[in-house]
């Protein structure tokens, strides 16, 4: 605890977002050390489909698509079918591909490894605070054990972590996401995603896609609705059994997150003095939890900004901060404009027009 070790770039978080600060800042030069709370490779829930956007990010910032290792059938997605609130169905057509989170976040991690970063598992972000021209971080490895960090800039990529939640309160609520992974048989096109919008079935969004004969059934609401997530799910179930006969031989697990809850106008928290937010931990993140193009990206820009900037100028932080919110101005426009196109679609979503 007397000792701390330095390092020019702190990262918390080692999903898309985390890996693309990390390893764009290793690549050119920076000592940058990643501390992820989970053991890698480590679960995510989540779609799992890389639209086309996140499929160019990759090839852009990590020189290569996901590897064999990672994807999952059917490998190719078509796109998204939406069911809008009065059980109409629009189909948009968008090459994609279909992965396994735990095994794409962990290439991710090893390729900003590749060029020099430090990724540290199992330890956890107690607290950070920002003193003088650095960032101090408490940490908790796996044995319990806890030391300190000194970082000059602190990036922010943990979703809905509390320590960020507790000491940058910030205007929006949270979703509580529940979904099942089931052996069984449908009716659909294994190669979309689909998307339910109806009142029924959650009180956000409820939707079903398949992972090597994995029949995954998901259903969302407002975490101040959580009790309601039972009735939800089952009303959904049987909509399934009964509009496309979908039939469950045997549950094979069960899984269960946060995410944040995008106001309209889409607001952003991109951090404060030295420490930076990105990826969900902004408030970054598309219609229908497709987070992982926005969190590629504003991860990438957060790198950008740090490089912009003179570290050891005592104007460093407002410099970063500023060129930040400059280079994720693209982001933020498109997850604008998908938030209106779902808008759109449904009057659930009316409020973000």
């Amino acid at each position: 605890m007397t000792n701390p070790r330095h390092c020019d770039v702190l990262i918390i978080g080692a999903g898309p977002a985390g890996s693309s600060a990390a390893r764009e800042l290793a690549a050119n030069g920076y000592n940058v050390l990643v501390a992820e709370k989970f053991k890698m490779p480590r679960d995510k829930s989540c779609s799992g489909i890389l639209i086309n956007k996140s499929l160019q990010l990759l090839e852009s910032y990590f020189g290569s698509p996901p590897p064999r290792a990672a994807v999952c059938a059917p490998a190719e997605n078509r796109g998204m079918v939406f069911t809008n609130d009065e059980g109409k169905e629009y189909v948009y057509e968008q090459k994609g591909l279909n992965i396994w989170r735990n095994s794409f976040d962990y290439w991710l991690a090893q390729k900003a490894a590749a060029v020099g970063a430090t990724w540290k598992d199992e330890t956890a972000v107690i607290n950070y605070e920002e003193k003088g021209d650095f960032v101090v971080v408490k940490l908790k490895n796996k044995g319990g054990g806890e030391y300190l960090a000194k970082a000059k800039i602190v990036i922010d990529c943990s979703g809905v972590c509390s320590v960020k939640r507790k000491l940058f309160p910030f205007p929006r609520g949270y979703i509580y996401t529940y979904q099942t992974f089931n052996k069984g048989s449908v009716d659909l096109d294994p190669h979309y995603f689909y998307a339910y919008l109806q009142p029924r079935f959650s009180g956000y969004d409820a939707w079903f896609n398949v992972k090597d004969d994995q029949l995954i059934f998901g259903v969302s609401v407002e975490v101040k609705d959580t009790a309601k997530i039972g009735s939800y799910y089952s009303s959904f179930i049987e909509y399934m059994a009964r509009e496309h006969s979908a039939k469950i031989d045997a549950r094979e697990k069960v899984e269960k997150w946060l995410m944040p809850q995008v106001l309209p106008g889409c607001p952003i928290n991109h951090g404060a003095g030295r420490i930076l937010f990105a990826g969900e931990a902004a408030g970054f993140l598309n219609p229908m939890g497709e987070g992982i193009s926005a969190a590629l990206e504003s991860g990438f820009a957060a790198a950008k900004a740090v490089q912009q900037a003179d570290l050891r100028s005592r104007f460093a932080a407002q410099a970063i901060l500023a060129a930040y919110a400059e280079n994720t101005l693209a982001v933020k426009t498109y997850m604008e404009r998908q938030w209106r196109f779902v808008a759109d679609l449904s009057a659930k979503f009316s409020h973000m027009k």
